[in-house]
């Protein structure tokens, strides 16, 4: 299972909207035979490439999915019904289905005299590379996370308004690497006037070049400055003239978008958090005091501390200099 995790969240970011789903099939004498991933839209789902890769000796063998087969047809066949026909005599899987149209694989497997088995590694499937489509497949709604850095101090740009550089370098590269794994980054129009940002992962190959950029979202009113750099041909970019957070959620879920990094700034932020909107949030806090200028949030609808919102912290670590603190949003606790 661990190795189909590791199959999975290499396609992360590149199957929305479905899930980026991996599948390990071991032959009789449980050798491992086959590995795949899902491939983009309209292409095989992992348990198909898996097997394709095994051959005839995946017949009597193990299919190990993150996720429970299919057993619908959408543009593709059933992976259960690849899996019957390769003669696979055991599905091991990590989670549910919790798509009503997709659900059910399971108990057709059963039914055809295969052994089933669920929930191994499933949280770490569960906070790993099928976070953001499970919770899609849920509400609806794009899983949105918010990524900010700060000083020690909770603030995000200096008393003159400068910001470069809060975080370290290895906090950058990370992101970087998370804007690889995303289908969109969201930063409102008052960041786009003010930093000029390009919102494009640095690490990815140039989308002429056959790789792939996350979509950029701007929301806000108001025209956006003609030589602003989020409307170059690096990346396709999404203008949202609103300031509703469910409206951009679907707009965003309308065109496939399933994971959402939230970059900025303040405003926004606290649109989302106090709309109940914002689904995880990554801190990366920098060890220096800066005394002075905006903090993170504002005006997230909290006006008393009993109106907090909690968090659940799951992962608390370092990156390079700086801590990175990674926490969740209860369900409970979105409206």
């Amino acid at each position: 299972m661990a190795l189909a995790i590791a199959a999975s969240e290499g396609v992360r970011g590149t199957t929305s909207p479905n899930p980026p789903v991996g599948c390990v099939v071991l032959d009789a004498g449980g050798v491992v035979v086959g590995v795949g991933a899902t491939s983009p839209p309209g292409g095989a789902h992992a348990e198909v490439v898996a097997l394709a890769q095994a051959g005839g000796r995946a017949r009597g063998g193990t299919a190990v999915v993150t996720l429970e087969p299919c057993a619908h047809q959408g543009r593709t066949p059933p992976c259960t019904g690849a899996l019957l026909d390769a003669g696979v005599a055991r599905v091991v899987h990590a989670v549910a289905d919790p798509n009503p149209k997709a659900a059910g694989g399971a108990d057709v497997l059963r039914a055809a005299g295969v052994e089933v088995a669920s929930g191994v590694l499933a949280e770490e499937v569960r906070r790993g590379p099928l976070r953001a489509w499970l919770h899609f497949a849920r509400t609806g709604r794009p899983h949105v996370t918010w990524k900010y850095a700060a000083s020690l101090d909770g603030r995000v740009a200096a008393g003159d308004g400068t910001s470069r550089w809060i975080s370290s370098e290895e906090s950058r590269a990370e992101v970087h690497e998370l804007r690889t794994k995303v289908d969109a980054i969201m930063v409102g129009s008052g960041t786009v006037r003010t930093d000029d940002p390009r919102l494009t992962a640095r690490l990815a190959r140039p989308v002429q070049d056959g790789g792939r950029q996350p979509l950029r979202v701007v929301v806000g009113m108001g025209d956006l400055p003609p030589g602003a750099r989020v409307l170059d041909d690096e990346a396709e970019t999404m203008h949202l003239r609103t300031h509703d957070p469910d409206v951009v959620l679907g707009a965003l879920a309308a065109r496939g978008v399933v994971d959402v990094l939230l970059e900025g700034g303040p405003t926004l932020a606290g649109a989302f958090a106090g709309a109940r909107r914002v689904d995880r949030v990554l801190a990366y806090i920098a060890p220096k005091f800066l005394g002075d200028g905006p903090s993170a949030l504002r005006d997230a609808g909290v006006s008393t501390v009993t109106e907090a919102v909690g968090l659940v912290v799951e992962q608390v670590s370092m990156c390079g200099p700086d801590v990175r603190v990674s926490a969740v949003v209860p369900p409970g606790a979105a409206r």
